[in-house]
C-alpha cells in the first residue's frame, strides 16, 4: 500500500490594501461579479504597494484576490446558494474552503493614486486584498467549457444574493 502524503506547509501572506464596496452585511450580497454589474467600490493599496500599480490602467479588467476574512472554518461539502444539493467544496465557489481565499473578476474604470475605483464588486466593505492579476481574455476565457452541476442555472447567479451560510462571525 502506498504511504499517502500530508505537506504541512504553512504559508504567510500579507494584506496589500482593502477591498471598499457598498455591502456591510454579508446577507443580501451578490454571489458573484455578475450579479453586481453596477456596483461601484474602491481597491484601496497600501502606498509600499503603489509602484506595482503601473501600467495597471491599460487593462478593462482585473482579478482581485482577497481573503474571506469572514470565514475562519471550512467545509469540504456544502449547499452553495445556486443549488438545493451538497457538493464538494472544490466543486464551488463557496467561502468556506481549507484557505479561505476569493477571487473576482472586476471591471477597472480608474486607477487614481494608490486607489482602484471598480465596478462588479461583490465582496464585503473592508476585505482584505491579496493580490491583483490583470484579466487577460486571450489567456482566461474559455466559453465553451463544462460547468459541472451548474449548468443550466447559471443565469439564477444575476438575482441571486447571500444569506449567512457560510459566516462565522457575523457582525
Amino acid at each position: 500500500m502506498k504511504k499517502s502524503t500530508n505537506p504541512t506547509a504553512q504559508f504567510t501572506y500579507i494584506t496589500i490594501g482593502t477591498i471598499q464596496s457598498p455591502y456591510t452585511d454579508i446577507s443580501g450580497m451578490p454571489i458573484q461579479p455578475i450579479g453586481a454589474r453596477d456596483v461601484q467600490g474602491t481597491v484601496v493599496i497600501f502606498g509600499e504597494y503603489a509602484e506595482g500599480l503601473s501600467d495597471l490602467d491599460g487593462f478593462s479588467r482585473i482579478i482581485l484576490i482577497y481573503a474571506f476574512h469572514k470565514c475562519a472554518s471550512c467545509q469540504l461539502t456544502v449547499t452553495p446558494f445556486l443549488d438545493t444539493a451538497r457538493h464538494g467544496i472544490f466543486a464551488t465557489r463557496a467561502p468556506r474552503r481549507p484557505n479561505a481565499i476569493g477571487l473576482s473578476i472586476v471591471r477597472l474604470v480608474a486607477v487614481n493614486g494608490c486607489e482602484l475605483i471598480i465596478e462588479g464588486v461583490d465582496v464585503l466593505n473592508g476585505t482584505p486584498l491579496l493580490d491583483i492579476k490583470p484579466y487577460v481574455p486571450v489567456f482566461d476565457c474559455y466559453p465553451d467549457e463544462k460547468s459541472g452541476w451548474l449548468a443550466g442555472c447559471e443565469h439564477k447567479v444575476i438575482s441571486k444574493k447571500s444569506d449567512r451560510r457560510f459566516c462565522d462571525h457575523c457582525e
